[in-house]
C-alpha cells in the first residue's frame, strides 16, 4: 500500500501561479507513473501531467495540451515528492487536483490520461482562480 500526501493548492487571481506537491508515504520502484488530474464539479476528472519511467526508456513527462507551456511537473527523485508549478492559470471553477500512482506500469501519449490505469491516489486538493 501507498499513500499519497499532497499539499497546496488554494485561491489565486487569473494570471497567478500556484504549486501542488504530493509525496509518497514510502519508496516508489523504478517502473511507475505518477500523475496529476483534476475534477471540476459536473466534469470529468481530467489528466493534465504524468511522470513516467522505466521499460528501457528515458524518463518521460507528458502535458495535456491545454496546459502545455504553463504547468511543470517535476520531482529530485523517487524519494522525494512530485511537484506540479501551475502558471498563467486561467480563470475556472474551483476544481480538485489529485495526484495518482500506478505501480510498475509506464504511460505513453495514447493512454496516460486514464485514470482507471492509477491504482493510488491523493485526497485532492481544492484549486480556484478567480477572475
Amino acid at each position: 500500500q501507498v499513500q499519497l500526501m499532497e499539499s497546496g493548492g488554494g485561491s489565486v487571481q487569473a494570471g497567478g501561479s500556484l504549486r501542488l506537491s504530493c509525496a509518497p508515504s514510502r519508496y516508489i520502484p523504478y517502473i511507475h507513473s505518477m500523475a496529476w488530474f483534476r475534477e471540476a464539479p459536473g466534469r470529468v476528472r481530467e489528466g493534465i501531467a504524468v511522470l513516467t519511467t522505466g521499460c528501457g526508456g528515458p524518463d518521460e513527462t507528458i502535458y495535456a495540451d491545454f496546459v502545455k507551456g504553463r504547468f511543470t511537473a517535476s520531482r529530485h527523485s523517487r524519494k522525494t515528492a512530485v511537484v506540479l508549478v501551475m502558471n498563467d492559470l486561467q480563470p475556472a471553477a474551483p476544481a480538485s487536483y489529485y495526484c495518482a500512482l500506478a505501480l510498475g506500469a509506464r504511460m505513453y501519449s495514447n493512454t496516460w490520461y486514464r485514470e482507471g490505469l492509477y491504482t493510488y491516489w491523493g485526497t485532492g486538493n481544492q484549486v480556484t482562480v478567480s477572475s
